[in-house]
């Protein structure tokens, strides 16, 4: 019990000094990203940190993964680098011994994960689309900034104007380019609002001039005291056609759609990966005393970078129609499994390949 309670406190320290890191790197990370998204006018500039905190909070699912089996690998090494474990195993305490006070210290994280990747982790991203979504919908001459070029919500037009209110509805120096029809249209005006009839969005031009061609010789020209022209529609919270991404769990299980059943196949693949972890950790762990423990903490984040792009591979394929729900959680996840079990067992007996040949041979000549 003195020797769990010891091994306890030290993963304990290790995770929570790997996850500290870990999630900073990703806030880096994620808050460049967002910037980026931010300059390009996908998100608004005013909710980048909600933003980024959603996409972290998404991403805290591997990033915990990642921090358990880092903080077990490297607890375990240092414990073979100082002879600690030869206590353990003059005890009359095999490899295998390992796993009751690992999944003893481990299985809160495992259940977060889990909850976070099957509950969280849509919600993180339905609300992230919902930000982007709102602001992407806003009225034309809320997108115009003042002096500069730019398209409209529908991609048909091109706005330039002068605010010259504190407001969003009003501007002046206003300049509109159509392409709609087989029209090209363009008109000036000195001065705008935006007015909302139904659920439709129009913007009224007062003293103004319009210049329409149609085709290659038509051309007429007018001008106007007032003109209504139509700039969009009020299509805020608009939730149609929404991604596999920012689906409840529930929901991909009542529309098992391959796309649905590839997004599913991530979430579950998250909580089951991370109880295969903690078995990994145990059985890459193992170093001799003498040599470095390098070695082994890079060929562990190597098996941790294999295992989730496999994840990411068998989403693409079950989308696709490659492969199917049920044979790739088997053949990926319990292939682990039986594997990794298979690797303590061999350690913990002391088995090699050249003792099994030779039982096998000597069985043969018997």
């Amino acid at each position: 019990m003195l020797f769990h309670s010891s091994l306890r406190k030290e993963l304990a320290r290790t995770f929570g000094a790997t996850l500290v890191v870990l999630v900073t790197i990703v806030m880096t990370m994620t808050l460049i990203r967002t910037l980026s998204q931010a300059t390009r006018g996908s998100v608004n500039p005013q909710e980048v940190m909600m933003v980024m905190g959603y996409t972290v909070l998404g991403y805290l699912p591997p990033v915990l993964t990642l921090s358990l089996f880092i903080a077990i690998v490297g607890t375990l090494s240092r414990m073979y680098g100082d002879s600690e474990t030869v206590i353990w195993f003059g005890a009359g305490r095999g490899l295998s011994s390992f796993l009751r006070p690992l999944f003893g210290f481990a299985w809160p994280i495992l259940l977060v994960v889990a909850g976070m990747a099957l509950i969280v982790w849509p919600w993180a991203n339905a609300q992230t689309q919902e930000l982007k979504d709102r602001y992407g919908n806003r009225g034309d001459l809320e997108r115009v900034a003042p002096g500069q070029f730019q398209e409209s919500a529908s991609g048909k037009r091109v706005f330039f104007l002068e605010k010259d209110s504190a407001d969003t509805k009003s501007g002046r120096n206003i300049f509109i380019s159509t392409n709609e029809h087989g029209k090209e249209t363009v008109t000036s005006a000195r001065s705008g609002r935006i007015v909302t009839i139904g659920e439709s969005q129009f913007l009224m031009l007062s003293n103004g001039q319009r210049l329409e061609t149609t085709g290659k010789t038509q051309l007429k020209i007018s001008e106007f005291q007032e003109f209504l022209n139509k700039v969009g529609e009020n299509e805020v919270g608009a939730r149609d056609n929404l991604p596999a991404k920012t689906r409840s769990t529930r929901a991909l299980f009542q529309d098992p759609t391959r796309m649905n059943l590839g997004e599913l196949s991530w979430r579950i693949g998250l909580a089951l990966g991370a109880i295969n972890f903690v078995i990994i950790a145990i059985t890459v762990s193992s170093v001799n005393p003498r040599a470095g423990r390098s070695g082994n903490l890079v060929f562990a984040l190597f098996a941790f970078v294999v295992y989730f792009n496999l994840l990411n591979l068998g989403q693409s394929w079950i989308s696709s129609g490659k492969a199917t729900f049920l044979a790739f959680l088997i053949g990926l996840h319990g292939t682990v499994f039986l594997g990794s079990i298979f690797w303590l067992a061999k350690q913990h007996n002391n088995w090699s390949f050249k003792d099994l040949f030779a039982r096998k041979r000597s069985t043969a000549r018997a």
